[in-house]
């Protein structure tokens, strides 16, 4: 039978509060009695019931991550600091995968509300979050990350410049003398896609150009395709511009040794190896994770503030893919 705090105390010979107090690191009690109470507790191999304790105190120490994918190295980047600034705070994360399914979002989001967690960081699919209005009202923290939520719901938000990232990719192929740009993105109803897309579009001004253009989930053929369309026209581009990390991967298998430049949104592992290295804008993935975390535990821990809207700068980061002068597709 598991022992209880009441047989800790009868075999150290104290009161039950004294061994509360110790087990709890709460002041008020000498240092010899303390002792006597570890012996007592170490002897009985007593252990005091976490969840227990936290449903007392109203709290479960977890919080709730739901990502899109768990398998695309930037979430690997955001989940592990989210889980590092757990840790600090004594709290457990429990994430799930949306797979850029808004039903799959809504129902990760209501099943951590269900399992009772201490506050959320949601990266949401879909753009209605009416249904987390309840759990918001009840008192649980909500913050949205990589994606602000849908209009009507005004939570803390953490980003990063999209859209600043793109005009950086497009300043630079631009100082290199390309001026036919193409833009390979992601699916348009996603906020960051859309966003670079925009950035990539004011940079290039009067020059931008919508057969450039190419916005759909990654695809190796749909991205072949879509490459050999662009490099048919009268006036084919020189360079391009990625929107994510698993596009940039896909568009050099699809430009099969071309000589075209590119600049990548995101870092990727291994572009600096590569001939020339990918030039990319880095965001921080990291970064994210973390300010999100501890935005969270600071509403967690009771701060009632407005809501916060940060965006997190990007950097451009040259290896030479990027640098190619401007040259007709195939020549050089």
């Amino acid at each position: 039978m598991r022992p209880t705090m009441k047989d800790v105390a009868a075999a150290a010979g104290v009161a039950l509060k004294t061994v509360s107090r110790v087990v709890n690191d709460e002041p008020g009690v000498n240092a010899t009695t303390a002792q006597r109470v570890r012996t007592a507790i170490e002897r009985l191999g007593y252990s005091r019931n976490e969840s227990a304790r936290v449903l007392r105190r109203g709290r479960t120490s977890s919080v709730g991550l739901v990502i899109e994918d768990v398998a695309d190295p930037f979430y690997s980047g955001v989940t592990r600091a989210v889980e590092d600034v757990a840790l600090r705070h004594g709290s457990l994360v429990l994430s799930g995968s949306s797979g850029e399914h808004p039903a799959r979002e809504r129902e990760l989001v209501l099943t951590f509300c269900a399992r009772r967690v201490d506050g959320l960081i949601v990266v949401p699919a879909g753009s209605d979050h009416s249904y987390l209005r309840p759990e918001l009202d009840a008192g649980t923290p909500a913050v949205f990350l990589d994606r602000p939520p849908g209009p009507g719901l005004d939570v803390d938000t953490v980003l990063c410049d999209n859209a600043g990232g793109a005009r950086l990719a497009v300043a630079h192929l631009r100082r290199h003398g390309h001026r036919r740009i193409a833009f390979l993105g992601d699916s348009p109803s996603i906020f960051t896609a859309a966003e670079r897309l925009y950035g990539y579009r004011d940079a290039l001004g009067d020059l931008a150009d919508d057969r450039l253009v190419s916005m759909a989930p990654p695809g190796l053929d749909r991205l072949r395709a879509d490459l050999e369309r662009m490099l048919a026209l009268p006036d084919p581009p020189t360079a391009v511009f990625t929107g994510n990390g698993r596009l940039t991967v896909t568009a050099l298998r699809a430009l099969a040794g071309r000589r075209l430049a590119l600049v990548g949104f995101d870092d990727f592992e291994l572009a600096d190896l590569l001939t020339p290295g990918v030039s990319v804008i880095a965001q921080d993935p990291a970064g994210l994770g973390r300010a999100a975390a501890e935005l969270l535990f600071r509403r967690i821990g009771g701060d009632q503030g407005p809501a916060e809207h940060l965006t997190l700068p990007v950097r451009l980061v040259p290896r030479g893919s990027g640098e190619l002068g401007a040259e007709r597709p195939g020549q050089g």
